[in-house]
């Protein structure tokens, strides 16, 4: 099966793929409003530099998605890579109650695609998960092309461990 032999481009969703803008003031508030914040996802505009480079990609690469967002959030986030075009794939989410950081999460999953296969690109807009994937070898784009992610979506990836 030459599809398993193809190398792999793996993207996030959010403020990759996806522009979280608009929700993002759900977690400025105090308690933050989680249930909200992934319930508006999929009202999420496409971000056309990401959905062209992983339509560039999938020409050589198997697509697969590796996302902070937890596993509650799977069909809401397959239908939105559909409705935007994006090839299908594979995807690799938090479990509901994982709190690790974002950094760890997907490092460990990176870690454990690479035994089996190799892995062309990982494109993702967190800075400290770009970082640590650079650091253990792994080929990096970050993605620059959303809007700055407010302190609250910074927070919750790194020191939440919730997206």
């Amino acid at each position: 099966m030459t599809e398993t032999r193809r190398p792999l481009a793996v993207f996030d969703l959010d403020n990759t793929l996806a522009d979280t803008a608009h929700r993002q003031h759900f977690l400025e508030t105090r308690p933050k409003d989680w249930d909200a914040f992934f319930d508006a996802a999929p009202q999420d505009p496409p971000l056309a530099q990401g959905v062209a480079l992983a339509l560039e990609a999938a020409q050589e690469c198997e697509v697969v998605y590796l996302t902070g967002r937890p596993e509650r959030c799977r069909r809401d986030a397959v239908a939105w890579l559909a409705a935007q075009g994006l090839p299908e794939g594979r995807m690799w989410m938090r479990r509901n109650h994982d709190r690790r950081p974002a950094r760890r999460t997907k490092l460990e999953i990176l870690r454990d695609l690479a035994r089996g296969r190799e892995i062309r690109m990982l494109v993702d807009d967190d800075e400290l998960v770009c970082d640590d994937a650079r650091r253990a070898g792994f080929r990096v784009v970050r993605a620059r092309w959303a809007a700055e992610a407010s302190e609250g979506l910074r927070e919750a990836q790194e020191r939440e461990g919730r997206t």
